[in-house]
């Protein structure tokens, strides 16, 4: 076994989106080769709900899949296939936009104001950009849930990890999307495929990854008390690591614990021409479908 290198650490970045929404954007509209087969992760953690009842009024969405997976609180969605439902907490939904939708997405609280999720958009190949669109909304009691015997847990959303498979299916990326707790203190490795592109995002408590070129941790110049030193570094709330080629990668649980997102795909290696939610592969493409968009053709008849 080899252990993936981390190619970059980076916090996500506050963000506007929809009708004035605060997130976090952990990456998106920048090199899609970095992290392919996906294209943008955003974390939509809010405690205030002035910051996400505008929500996401109708746009449209063409040649990726969305997925969105909520820890707190519920999103309302419906779209111009006549498709409408609510997820709640622990739910996810795998949207294949394909040849195109129009849909819109509502964050409602929970109780005490809460809205916490995600959304990953992953990218579809060529011959699947104008495929019919279908969606996957997955309770969270479908999802299984492994408890090893330090404590560990995962949560299997997507593909399959230690025996058990997650009950999305289907997808282009054929990815992996475990959501995993680690007690504090508790060191631990997890296989990955080693063509798959891969990357961590911390939400809760802290860790540090080890590295194939500095086994003991990421060596980061910081400044204290005016003075330049070597500390190893532990990533924390809202950090995105990103790995490089390899089959595993080792975890360093801090004094909390710390629960994380891992997420790997097989890379699509094509073109990518995008404008927004609407991701195709050449320019052309992306024209065609902005022009439909404007005269009223951009979703096609079902059959």
């Amino acid at each position: 076994m080899s252990l993936r290198p981390i190619l970059e650490k980076r916090k996500a970045v506050p963000t506007m989106e929809g009708a004035g929404v605060r997130l976090h954007r952990a990456f998106g509209f920048q090199d899609p080769s970095e992290l392919d087969p996906y294209l943008l992760f955003d974390d939509f953690r809010n405690d205030n709900p002035q910051d996400f009842l505008a929500g996401f009024p109708w746009h449209p969405h063409r040649g990726i899949e969305t997925i969105t997976y909520v820890l707190s609180g519920a999103v309302e969605h419906s779209d111009s296939l006549g498709n409408s439902g609510t997820l709640g907490a622990g739910d996810v939904q795998w949207m294949t936009a394909g040849s195109g939708i129009l849909h819109q997405e509502m964050p409602k609280g929970s109780a005490n104001g809460q809205m916490h999720g995600f959304q990953l958009w992953g990218n579809l190949p060529s011959d699947q950009k104008m495929t019919t669109p279908r969606y996957q909304d997955v309770q969270s009691t479908d999802i299984p849930e492994i408890i090893d015997d330090d404590g560990t847990s995962v949560r299997v959303i997507v593909g399959k990890f230690w025996g058990r498979t997650g009950p999305v299916d289907g997808i282009a990326a054929d990815p992996q999307y475990l959501d995993i707790s680690i007690p504090a203190g508790v060191k631990k490795t997890f296989a990955i495929d080693t063509y798959r592109r891969a990357f961590a995002y911390i939400f809760e408590g802290n860790a540090a990854f080890a590295d194939a070129s500095r086994p003991t941790g990421v060596l980061l110049e910081k400044e204290v008390a005016g003075q330049e030193v070597n500390i190893r570094d532990m990533s924390g709330d809202r950090t995105l690591v990103r790995f490089g080629t390899g089959d595993e990668i080792t975890v360093q649980a801090g004094p909390e614990g710390v629960r994380l997102l891992l997420i790997s795909g097989a890379p699509i290696n094509e073109p990518v021409a995008w404008h927004g939610p609407i991701v195709m592969n050449t320019q052309t493409e992306l024209q065609q479908a902005l022009r439909e968009l404007r005269n009223g053709t951009f979703i096609r008849p079902a059959h």
